[in-house]
């Protein structure tokens, strides 16, 4: 009987080491064809793949090739600076540039013109105060700020056109200023018409009194809150001249304080790529343009091509520069001597993928301005999408043709007092 059983326990103890048995053998032949299928891929070396410039492919790292071409820019551009140096030898002169600015010492038209455009400033603010004390109507008052406008936009043109003693940069930045002062009055004019529609009652005193000082938790006073009309002051006028904006605010942000270090980092970027600027446009721009005069007179297409093609690259080089200069250097440098807050000069336009992204991007104040006075009323006033934006388009071709026509009067004057120099005319 206990054969019995012990045999009966054996046999199941063997049936159940015969599944285990099963199971390893199993697993061992599953190794050993994983094993085999890593042997036999060491000796595969194709797959199915894309090539990486292949659209499908989804490769976008491209950065060295970037660098690669940065690289062939630095060497082209590095043979075209020495073969300059080489043709012409030096020719950057500081004591040429005092030329620019003055011809007679004692004679200082284009400062002259600058100064008396306070008498367009002082002219707009009264108009406004009279406007919000109810002694000027909302009609008359428009037509004294649109003759005031036109006076801005005509009396320098006409003051550089007639007076022979200005000197062309000196009439270029004249007129730059005028422009810039023609659009800073037209928001300012704007942005007082809004805030009267929007005041439920009239107010009688300019008092800047009726500012109201903000309040922290604490009760500490923070920012004074202006409110329409105690922003009419000299004070809040000229703020704005000077804050790097044209688009004009009752209240705008402000800094909390002036950061030294980095005022002065910005202060030395003005001066170092100003000298930069002028440098490069006389060694390299002025002889361009003078060995371009012969090909244009003689309406030689392929010369001329040939010319232009040779002053794109300097053309661009001085331009990125100027860009750094003006939108990063002196606006920040401005902003933060002023605490103005607002440090948003420019976008991203360098990832521009169309041409709008890029003009909407590379000067914001600008954007910022035709979209807010000309753009957003024309919509309000029913004009349909395409309408408003080539009115944008026309009004910006129309200021950009006054710089235009400037930096042509200052090529002109450049041509005729530099044609015998020497080595300039050697092609």
């Amino acid at each position: 009987m206990r054969r019995r059983l012990h045999s009966g326990g054996g046999g199941k103890a063997s049936r159940t080491l015969s599944h285990k048995d099963l199971k390893e053998m199993k697993e061992k032949v599953e190794q050993e064809e994983e094993r085999e299928s890593r042997d036999s891929a060491g000796f595969s070396c194709h797959k199915l793949q894309e090539s990486l410039l292949s659209s499908a492919s989804g490769y976008s790292n491209y950065r060295g090739i970037l660098n690669w071409c940065v690289v062939m820019l630095i060497l082209s551009n590095a043979r075209l600076f020495l073969e300059n140096l080489i043709k012409y030898g030096i020719l950057v002169d500081p004591i040429q540039i005092v030329s620019l600015f003055l011809k007679d010492p004692y004679s200082w038209p284009a400062l002259c013109l600058v100064i008396a455009s306070n008498v367009f400033v002082i002219v707009t603010l009264q108009i406004e105060r009279r406007m919000a004390l109810g002694s000027l109507s909302e009609g008359f008052g428009l037509l004294l700020h649109t003759i005031t406008l036109i006076t801005i936009l005509t009396f320098p043109a006409a003051v550089v056109l007639t007076v022979r003693s200005i000197t062309p940069v000196g009439a270029v930045l004249a007129l730059m200023w005028y422009t810039i002062l023609l659009l800073k009055l037209f928001s300012y004019k704007d942005v007082n018409k809004w805030s009267r529609e929007l005041c439920k009652a009239k107010v009688k005193t300019l008092s800047r009194s009726l500012s109201a000082p903000g309040l922290k938790e604490n009760g500490e006073a923070v920012q004074l809150v202006v409110v329409y009309p105690g922003n009419l002051t000299y004070k809040d006028m000229y703020y704005f001249l000077f804050a790097p904006t044209l688009c004009y605010e009752l209240n705008f942000p402000r800094s909390p304080r002036i950061r030294k270090r980095f005022l002065l980092r910005r202060m030395f970027e003005m001066l170092f790529f100003i000298q930069l600027q002028v440098g490069l446009i006389q060694q390299w721009i002025v002889p361009a343009i003078q060995n371009s005069m012969k090909p244009f007179r003689d309406m030689d297409y392929s010369r001329m091509i040939e010319r232009l093609l040779k002053l794109a690259v300097p053309n661009h080089l001085i331009w990125l520069i100027f860009f750094y200069w003006f939108f990063h250097s002196c606006m920040n440098f401005l902003a933060e001597l002023l605490q103005f807050g607002d440090r948003e000069f420019y976008r991203d336009w360098w990832n521009s993928e169309t041409v709008t992204y890029f003009w909407k991007n590379w000067n914001i104040p600008v954007h910022k301005w035709c979209s807010r006075h000309f753009y957003k009323p024309m919509l309000k006033r029913g004009v349909n999408k395409r309408m408003a934006q080539a009115g944008v388009f026309f009004a910006s071709a129309f200021f950009h043709e006054v710089r235009v026509w400037s930096s042509r009067f200052l090529c002109g004057w450049m041509g005729d007092h530099s044609v015998s120099t020497a080595g300039w005319g050697r092609d």
